[in-house]
């Protein structure tokens, strides 16, 4: 399969992610020979190299540089923040306000117990681009399910940090199974007909590490994905 590209210069590569796809090999799923690095380098016939990470299960804009110098520029950005990074989260039930500011400490891997961990800092804007309501009942109580299409804002790049940032305000992502509810995402995935997680990278804006020229990258949610009203 080849990878949607999204912007290709001298320097630096980006691709459209599809969901499902590894960044790159690694142990954690050591029996994946699939992964974005390995197919992207092959697609072009260079090495490549990331400067930042989706999930798995998250598709959208993912940047690769093309020497170990950009590569270096640009993880500097990712990790000082000098970029704008937007995403679409299909989450569970309807927030009771229209926008929001998350600032919520995060343990730096949320793979382990958080006691004991340093806390880092860590906020994501969030902002309710639609309301949606399902002829589906997922819970006992309710006839339908309700939920809301976010952009959320990562002023951060913690692990997983709009994933546990949602579920801290109880509107987990829909598709989650590390931070979501089980039931509900098995139910979502029969009602929908496909199962995945339902966040999307949307937009990257930063300056072109070399020329400093603006750059915006834009990746369509799939047809999967329902439109915002």
């Amino acid at each position: 399969m080849t990878l949607p590209l999204l912007h290709l210069d001298e320097h630096l590569v980006a691709i459209d992610k599809p969901t499902g796809l590894l960044v790159h090999r690694t142990q954690l799923a050591a029996r994946e020979d699939e992964a974005a690095l390995q197919r992207l380098r092959d697609q072009l016939g260079q090495p490549v190299w990331p400067v930042h990470r989706l999930d798995r299960g998250t598709s959208g804009v993912l940047l690769f540089a093309l020497s170990a110098e950009v590569a270096s520029l640009l993880g500097a950005m990712f990790e000082q923040g000098r970029m704008d990074k937007r995403y679409l989260a299909l989450v569970r039930g309807w927030p009771g306000e229209d926008d929001g500011l998350i600032d919520h400490p995060l343990a730096r891997d949320p793979e382990l117990p958080s006691a004991g961990q340093n806390l880092l800092a860590a906020q994501t804007r969030w902002r309710v681009l639609d309301r949606i309501e399902w002829p589906l009942a997922t819970d006992p109580r309710f006839p339908s399910t309700r939920v809301a299409l976010l952009e959320a804002e990562p002023l951060q790049g913690r692990r997983h940090q709009i994933r546990r940032h949602l579920k801290h305000i109880a509107h987990p992502i829909l598709g989650d199974a590390t931070h979501g509810k089980g039931p509900l995402n098995r139910a979502v995935a029969s009602h929908l007909g496909t199962q995945r997680l339902w966040l999307h990278a949307h937009s990257l804006a930063l300056a072109h590490p070399v020329s400093g020229a603006p750059l915006h990258l834009l990746a369509p949610p799939d047809a999967q994905w329902p439109a915002a009203g």
